[in-house]
């Protein structure tokens, strides 16, 4: 049984395979919780990979459902104690959505909707500073560079050689018109969309204004989906005071069906690159090709 690091990845597998190891004992959070005398709060939380796991309720839990293959309880216990272990994020102090990086620091493809701005994952060092100096206009100089550093740190999944992620953006027209930071970095940041848009496992799409209503008005998410079987596909939707994280089947193929038709109502990669074109034209600048820029962090 291999052991993933990660420790959000690993508290999601933790209470995962609690919450079977239950199921297959016929029992419900309610006695579980009885037994231990413990809240049945905590034993969903645990369950939902929404609370930190420590060996002891491992080891707790496991003599509760009389598993005796010693060979499953050290791999849980492993896990437990990879669980309580710090990602790479903390070393930057408070970053709410930590959970999140956890989670797209192992995905193995992304699928995102955004209405308002560029997905972070695209988004150039100055257009972050804007988005995150705008968005967040009460946060302290240091909190904002820590936040910046962060993005760009997480950008480098995509040029992960041998496991780049896979990432399908779907943008609404409006990303592209609202002037973030000035209208030179407007400009560099649809430059950079093409370059990015060119790659093979990057695919970008825009959603023009005049498709009219679609699936995508209610605001923004994304589907993270995951190589390891024993990880299940997970929505997520960015909320200003606390992300809501959605596992449930039958919301991972809603919102699975959602993508599809916002998919199929944009406009194709191809047309996309010449919609972005116009955009920067409308900027100032003069039609980009991808070829002829920089190197970027992404170039090989």
């Amino acid at each position: 049984m291999g052991l993933n690091v990660n420790p959000t990845v690993s508290r999601r597998r933790l209470g995962s395979e609690l919450r079977r190891l239950r199921e297959m004992r016929g029992m419900t959070t309610p006695q579980v919780a009885e037994s231990l005398l413990i809240s049945q709060p905590k034993i969903s939380l645990m369950e939902n990979g929404r609370r930190l796991i420590k060996p002891r309720d491992v080891r707790d839990l496991c003599r509760l459902y009389g598993v005796q293959d010693r060979r499953l309880v050290d791999h849980l216990m492993q896990l437990a104690r990879a669980s309580g272990q710090q990602g790479w994020w903390n070393a930057y102090g408070d970053i709410p959505y930590g959970a999140y990086i956890g989670l797209e620091a192992e995905a193995a493809a992304i699928r995102c909707y955004e209405p308002l701005v560029v997905p972070g994952l695209l988004q150039t060092p100055a257009y972050a500073r804007a988005v995150i100096e705008g968005t967040i206009p009460q946060a302290a100089a240091e909190q904002a560079a820590a936040r910046l550093q962060v993005r760009l740190r997480r950008q480098l999944r995509l040029g992960a050689r041998g496991n780049a992620l896979r990432l399908w953006a779907v943008l609404d027209e409006s990303s592209l018109r609202r002037v973030v930071g000035s209208r030179e970095v407007m400009r560099e940041q649809l430059e950079h969309l093409i370059h990015l848009g060119a790659q093979p496992h990057i695919t970008v799409q825009v959603l023009p204004h005049d498709v009219g209503a679609h699936p995508g008005v209610s605001g923004q998410f994304a589907l993270l989906e995951f190589t390891d079987a024993a990880d299940m596909s997970v929505v997520y939707l960015e909320r200003f005071t606390s992300d809501l994280y959605l596992e449930k089947r039958s919301d991972v193929r809603l919102y699975g069906d959602m993508y599809a038709h916002l998919q199929a109502q944009a406009l194709s990669p191809d047309s996309t690159r010449h919609f972005i074109n116009e955009a920067i034209d409308g900027y100032g600048g003069t039609e980009f090709c991808p070829d002829a820029r920089a190197p970027s962090p992404l170039d090989p």
